[in-house]
C-alpha cells in the first residue's frame, strides 16, 4: 500500500487525533492513554503549525501516522525540540515511521533546531534501535517514570544533535 508523507494541515486534524487515539490505547507506546478532546487536540496542531514541526502519513487521504517535534519553549532551550511519532498498528513495518521522522527531522533542522530529545519506554528496545539509525543516542534512563495497569516502566532518554560541531 503506498503512503506519502505532507505536512500536516487543518485537514488533518480529525484524521491525526484518530490515529493519536488508537495509538495512545494500546498502552504501550505514549504517555497518553487516549486522545484529548477534538478541541485540544486542534489547538495542538494549530500551534504546531505556528511553531512546530509536524508531518503526517497518507494511505489516499486517510491519515496513518503522524511525526511531530514540538519547540522547547524556554529561552535557554529554544534550540531544542521534542520528538513524538505515532503510527497505526496495522501500518506499522512498512517504512513509514521511517520517512515520518526523516521528514520531520528536516524541517525542524531547516527551521533552525539544533537538538531533539524524546523519551522511549525501556521494553520498547526495537524503537530505541530505530532512533539509533537516525543518530539518536541514549542519554539516561527515568526510573519508573511510567506506571500503566500497575506495572513501573523506566523510560529511556535519547537526544539528538546537528548542525552544531559536536
Amino acid at each position: 500500500m503506498d503512503f506519502r508523507v505532507v505536512p500536516i494541515g487543518e485537514e488533518h486534524i480529525e484524521g491525526f487525533r484518530a490515529v493519536l487515539d488508537s495509538v495512545a490505547r494500546e498502552r504501550r507506546y505514549l504517555g497518553l492513554l487516549e486522545a484529548p478532546p477534538l478541541e485540544e487536540t486542534g489547538a495542538f496542531v494549530r500551534n504546531n503549525l505556528r511553531k512546530g514541526h509536524q508531518c503526517v502519513a497518507l494511505v489516499g487521504e486517510r491519515v496513518v501516522g503522524w511525526c511531530d517535534i514540538v519547540p522547547i519553549d524556554r529561552p535557554t532551550m529554544a534550540h531544542c525540540g521534542v520528538l513524538g511519532v505515532g503510527i497505526l498498528a496495522v501500518h506499522r513495518g512498512r517504512g513509514i515511521g521511517t520517512a515520518l521522522i526523516r521528514a520531520t527531522l528536516d524541517r525542524a533542522r531547516d527551521a533552525g533546531l539544533t537538538r531533539i530529545e524524546l523519551t522511549v519506554r525501556e521494553p520498547n528496545a526495537r524503537l530505541v534501535t530505530m532512533y539509533e539509525k537516525f543518530g539518536f543516542v541514549v542519554e539516561g534512563l527515568k526510573r519508573d517514570a511510567v506506571l500503566v495497569d500497575g506495572k513501573y516502566e523506566n523510560l529511556v532518554c535519547m537526544g539528538l544533535r546537528f548542525g552544531t560541531a559536536a
